[in-house]
């Protein structure tokens, strides 16, 4: 996946500026896939120049603000990539390497350092559970709802899972050496 794509949903979803759309990716597609403000804007200059979207002038706004709609061909490869065979994605875990190392060069304090990390998972998880209980209160009715609720509840059971990892690697790590 590129941060192209990930743009091109946002947009597909519901035109906007530059700054509009990097407060939705940071509420909403950010908790999957990270981008700076940086890098989103320089992301939609070159989908821009790729003739995947076009920026108009907003009406009375300041600094050159601009308001971007994606294009047919922006939506034709955002079908492409959605149709694209994928492969499972590869695990690339720090934790699981610290985790490794502690078997063979422990103890490190890391016990320590994974109740941190599952508090913010847990920080995480209390997130997604209220934008849960905001956005969907009922079950979702539409297509469209069904899934934006089927990626909110994958991100709720990779928080739990990572809580229950760091908690039973900690309780591990606790014991006599």
């Amino acid at each position: 996946m590129s941060l192209s794509h990930a743009l091109l949903t946002s947009l597909a979803e519901r035109p906007g500026s530059g700054s509009e759309l990097a407060g939705r990716f940071d509420r909403s597609i950010g908790y999957f896939w990270q981008a700076t403000h940086q890098q989103i804007y320089r992301e939609l200059a070159r989908i821009e120049a790729a003739g995947w979207v076009e920026a108009a002038p907003v009406e009375g706004a300041r600094g050159g603000k601009r308001r971007f709609r994606i294009l047919p061909p922006g939506r034709e490869e955002l079908q492409r990539w959605v149709n694209d065979r994928q492969d499972a994605p590869a695990i690339r875990d720090e934790l699981m390497v610290r985790l490794r190392a502690e078997a063979v060069v422990g103890p490190t304090g890391l016990a320590e350092e994974l109740v941190a990390v599952a508090a913010r998972h847990r920080d995480k998880l209390a997130a997604y559970l209220a934008i849960e209980a905001r956005d969907f209160p009922v079950a979702p009715r539409s297509r469209e709802e069904s899934l934006q609720h089927l990626v909110l509840k994958a991100g709720i059971a990779f928080e739990r899972h990572r809580i229950a990892l760091c908690e039973e690697a900690a309780a591990i790590l606790q014991r006599p050496a």
